[in-house]
């Protein structure tokens, strides 16, 4: 590399596509990997290899698979250094050992791996200024999930920003993304929303009380699969904040998460409005909960988030079969997954067989990105004359952001291909 372009980016995965993320950035002397995260369809897909050996650092945003999934291959058999702040380390430890447990028949790793990657986590608080050989980075507030940042690293008076997953609205659980970082030379942005907006979030808030208000006092049991890292959590504290005076369940990774953000609390918004929520839901412990949950009117929160498994499999068969319960979705419900055929179509499979849900079925978009006027917005505020990179998004949402910054705000924007090597 001549010493002209001080920082060389390469797209590993995560081009056009939701999933598998991985980023390399390197520098003179140095190559930190950002991500390295795993696609989540029938079996697993990863990004393109990378030597390890070529590898100094891994820099990670949060702790969702698509992030984080594959960063155990590097562990293998070495001790790469892993970048991320403590929450983001012990919710990641959760959601591997959940899919090692799930999916370990297609797996390049196991445990032992998993143990050496969390033993090599390096704490970094936000803002923080850390270096690594010739390349100094930070993290900042990203407002996705609890403990989600975003990236931003200098080298040679090069400044690149790496946004990972980012929101920029406040929610009840979360302070939006910090959107301070000055001068960029280049930016590598999400776009899972780029093609539409979401609610209002006082609004969605409102109508997702009343409704789920009107079939309980009605005398129905409302399901709510949620994720178990953020939504959860977020569920809960909105139910909290609007004092909703029946009993809520929390079900599956929902408690153990929830009880890794209670020791944790600064990451959170509102620690006291979290406590509250946390302690005022009752938290179903085995078998005999569960039953007594589908019993009498109230409010289940349970992964998993898009029906695939989780306790909230077991609840849809309970639930589902009245016409006085509910079935609210809180989340984006991907194609082809349960959640999806219930949105599209009315019918889940119950006790092993395809049926029509009886239940109120519900959308509700809480969702933790950027829609397309926060991420347009964000874009015109850039300072500098960044080259823009648009990376996670399905469906033509690349192309079709990276068009639209080109056009109306005059950046270079493209939506690189994996593979994809560019210097800046």
């Amino acid at each position: 590399m001549n010493k002209m372009s001080s920082l060389q980016i390469r797209f590993l995965g995560g081009t056009n596509e939701v999933g598998r993320i991985a980023i390399a950035v390197k520098a003179q002397k140095t190559q930190v990997l950002l991500e390295y995260g795993v696609m989540l369809n029938h079996e697993p897909g990863f990004p393109m290899h990378i030597p390890p050996k070529d590898v100094d650092a891994i820099l990670l945003t949060h702790s969702h698979l698509d992030h984080s999934g594959a960063i155990p291959v590097f562990y293998i058999h070495g001790r790469k250094p892993l970048f991320a702040n403590q929450l983001t380390l012990e919710l990641s430890q959760l959601l591997i050992s959940d899919f090692i447990h799930l999916s370990s028949y297609y797996l390049p790793y196991e445990y032992l791996e998993l143990k050496s990657m969390i033993r090599n986590g390096k704490h970094v608080d936000f803002g923080e200024k850390k270096k690594i050989g010739d390349l100094t980075f930070q993290l900042f507030n990203a407002g996705h999930i609890p403990g989600s940042a975003q990236i931003l690293l200098e080298s040679e008076g090069k400044k690149l920003l790496y946004t990972g997953d980012f929101n920029t609205t406040d929610t009840r659980l979360l302070e939006g993304a910090k959107t301070d970082y000055g001068e960029l030379d280049a930016v590598i942005i999400e776009s899972t929303y780029a093609d539409e907006d979401h609610t209002k979030r006082s609004e969605l808030e409102k109508r997702f009380i009343e409704d789920i208000t009107d079939v309980v006092e009605s005398g129905g049991v409302v399901l709510v699969p949620a994720f178990g890292v953020g939504r959860s959590q977020e569920i809960a504290c909105i139910l909290t904040a609007h004092h909703f005076e029946y009993p809520v369940y929390l079900d599956g990774m929902a408690r153990e998460a929830s009880r890794i953000m209670m020791n944790n609390r600064q990451f959170l918004r509102d620690p006291k409005l979290f406590m509250e929520a946390v302690h005022s839901v009752e938290w179903i412990e085995g078998w005999r909960d569960r039953r007594k949950a589908t019993k009498k009117p109230g409010v289940i929160i349970s992964p998993a988030g898009m029906l695939k498994g989780g306790p909230a499999a077991f609840y849809i068969s309970r639930v589902g079969k009245k016409s006085h319960n509910g079935v609210f979705l809180v989340s984006y419900q991907i194609p082809g997954t349960p959640g999806r055929q219930l949105l599209d179509k009315g019918i889940c499979v119950i006790d092993g067989k395809v049926q029509k849900v009886k239940a109120r079925v519900e959308h509700f978009d809480f969702s933790s990105h950027c829609g397309a006027s926060e991420l347009k917005a964000f874009v015109e505020k850039l300072r500098g004359n960044p080259k823009i990179f648009v990376v996670h998004g399905a469906e033509g949402n690349c192309e079709l952001f990276a068009k639209w910054i080109r056009d109306e705000v005059g950046f270079d924007a493209t939506a690189p291909k994996a593979g994809d090597k560019v210097n800046i």
